[in-house]
C-alpha cells in the first residue's frame, strides 16, 4: 500500500497539497485514513500540538489539525478532508452508505466526542464526573454494537465512510481504560475495533515521521 508521502527529490513538493497532521490525534487520523486509501498524495508536515510552527498557524484558521492547504483553498475539518480525498477516487465505495451514516457521525462528533473528552481528560473538567461522563459515551458504542450486529461493518460487509470516521474516536475512547473497554458486553464493537486496528491501512496511517520544520521541505521521505 502506498505512502502518503513522497520522495521530495522526486517532485517539487510545493506541487502538492500541504496536510498539516498529528499523529495521534484522531481527527487526523480519519483525514489520513481517506487520504490514504484514495492515494491523495500530499506534503504531510507532522507538528507537535505544544509548539505549533508559524507556518502552520497562519494557514490554519482554527489552529487544529488536521489542515489541507491545495493551493486554491484551505479545509480545516478532518470530514471535509475525508470527502475532498474520496471525490478524487473512492476505490472502496466509503461514500456509497446511506443517511443514518451521515447521523451516526454527527452523534460521534458531538455529544459522544464531547463525553469522551471530558471522560479521558478529567482532570480539565473537574465539575464533571468521569464515570457519568464514560456512561454516556458507552450509550453511542452500544448504539454501534446493535448496529454491528451480525455484520462486520456498520452498513454491512464493507465498511463506509462512517466506520473510518468514527473508528479513531472509538480507538480513543477504549485506550482511556483498555481492560475496561474489553470487559463490556461489545462482542462487536470490540471485534470491529480490533479488525481496524490491526488492518493494513490503520498501519500505513500510523507510521512515525519527523516533526515538520521550514527547512525539512526538502527532506526525502520514504
Amino acid at each position: 500500500m502506498p505512502d502518503i508521502l513522497i520522495d521530495s527529490l522526486l517532485r517539487d513538493p510545493l506541487d502538492l497539497p500541504v496536510f498539516w497532521s498529528f499523529r495521534r490525534c484522531p481527527y487526523a487520523m480519519r483525514a489520513r485514513l481517506a487520504l490514504q486509501v484514495s492515494n491523495q498524495r500530499v506534503d504531510l508536515r507532522e507538528i507537535v500540538l505544544r509548539d505549533k510552527p508559524l507556518a502552520f498557524l497562519k494557514t490554519s484558521p482554527s489552529a487544529t489539525v488536521p489542515c489541507l492547504d491545495t493551493g486554491s483553498q484551505v479545509i480545516d475539518e478532518s470530514l471535509d478532508i475525508m470527502r475532498w480525498a474520496l471525490a478524487h477516487d473512492d476505490p472502496q465505495s466509503w461514500l456509497d452508505m446511506p443517511e443514518t451514516g451521515y447521523q451516526l457521525i454527527q452523534q460521534s462528533d458531538g455529544p459522544f466526542k464531547s463525553a469522551l473528552d471530558r471522560y479521558k481528560y478529567a482532570t480539565r473538567f473537574p465539575e464533571h464526573d468521569a464515570l457519568a461522563e464514560r456512561d454516556r459515551a458507552s450509550a453511542f458504542v452500544q448504539d454501534l454494537e446493535t448496529n454491528l450486529a451480525g455484520s462486520q461493518a456498520l452498513f454491512g460487509r464493507d465498511k463506509t465512510l462512517a466506520d473510518m470516521a468514527i473508528l479513531p474516536f472509538i480507538r480513543q475512547f477504549a485506550h482511556v481504560d483498555l481492560e475496561w473497554f474489553q470487559a463490556q458486553s461489545w462482542p462487536n464493537v470490540i471485534a470491529w475495533l480490533e479488525e481496524f486496528k490491526t488492518s493494513e491501512l490503520f498501519g500505513a496511517i500510523m507510521k512515525k515521521y519527523p516533526i515538520w520544520t521550514p527547512q525539512a521541505d526538502l527532506v526525502s521521505f520514504p
